[in-house]
């Protein structure tokens, strides 16, 4: 049986991959702390094992490039692949919040926000009233808001708090972790089952406010996802590591990797 089907499975029955979103999350997970470049023969393996095809691939390279994304050059028979300055400049703040550390501490104020708009990272808990944690940094003119601890947060607070299409993401992405079987992969499948766990939790972190855990509704499991995330992610790091590090015919070990990459998920 292939050992990372259940993932691969999950991303073709939500749609037609985003071939393109998926070659972001290579770069941000995989090259950018190997030197920031990668062979296109690198790149089409991994994503072969994720069940892309080479033209797809090839598509989405070419619309990447065209939207000033990435940028080519070749070194003897083969091509190579980086972000260019406008990519490096997206990458870095997404970075900052997908492998930022779990909280250690889910004590702490929060702001309730009654406005006619939505804060960034806000959670929504009625009509024009949102939670945000004081530290947050964010001024907010517009709003009447109020600051201390969360004495109560009743179960139907819980349920507004959390939007259907977020709720279905944290599902699926516990349903993934649920599925990995780290130890037993070899270095190209912990290389996938990362890339794959990585880009849901990119499209979760990116698009949606994180919920502490006391906040989660009783449909979901009640811990941190974050912690789960980090954990799932350093038992397949050994592994796909070691695929970055291998040769073959036409592809050289990839450069090795920066110090700031054994910082994801800490604090």
């Amino acid at each position: 049986m292939d050992p990372i089907s259940p993932l691969v499975l999950a991303l073709h029955n939500q749609g037609r991959p985003r071939v393109w979103s998926l070659v972001i999350t290579i770069f941000g997970d995989a090259v950018q702390h190997r030197g920031g470049r990668i062979a296109t023969l690198r790149m089409q393996k991994l994503l072969g094992r994720i069940g892309i095809e080479p033209g797809a691939m090839r598509t989405a390279l070419s619309r990447l490039a065209g939207d000033g994304w990435v940028v080519r050059d070749r070194a003897g028979r083969n091509t190579y692949y980086q972000l260019s300055p406008l990519g490096k400049a997206e990458f870095q703040p997404a970075a900052q919040q997908v492998y930022a550390p779990p909280r250690r501490n889910d004590n702490h104020a929060w702001t309730l926000a009654i406005g006619d708009t939505r804060p960034a990272g806000a959670i929504r808990v009625g009509t024009n009233a949102y939670l945000l944690r004081k530290d947050s940094g964010q001024s907010l003119p517009d709003h009447l808001c109020l600051t201390g601890t969360l004495d109560s947060f009743p179960p139907k607070f819980a349920a507004r708090a959390i939007a259907a299409d977020h709720h279905a993401a944290l599902l699926a992405l516990h349903d993934d972790i649920d599925n990995l079987n780290a130890p037993g992969l070899s270095p190209l499948d912990a290389m996938a089952a990362r890339i794959l766990l990585i880009h849901r939790w990119r499209r979760i972190v990116l698009r949606f406010p994180e919920i502490p855990r006391q906040l989660l509704p009783e449909s979901l499991p009640p811990c941190d996802i974050r912690a789960r995330v980090a954990g799932a992610y350093a038992d397949l790091l050994p592994a796909s590591e070691q695929w970055l590090d291998q040769s073959g015919p036409d592809m050289q070990p990839m450069p090795a990797p920066d110090p700031a990459f054994h910082r994801r998920f800490q604090p």
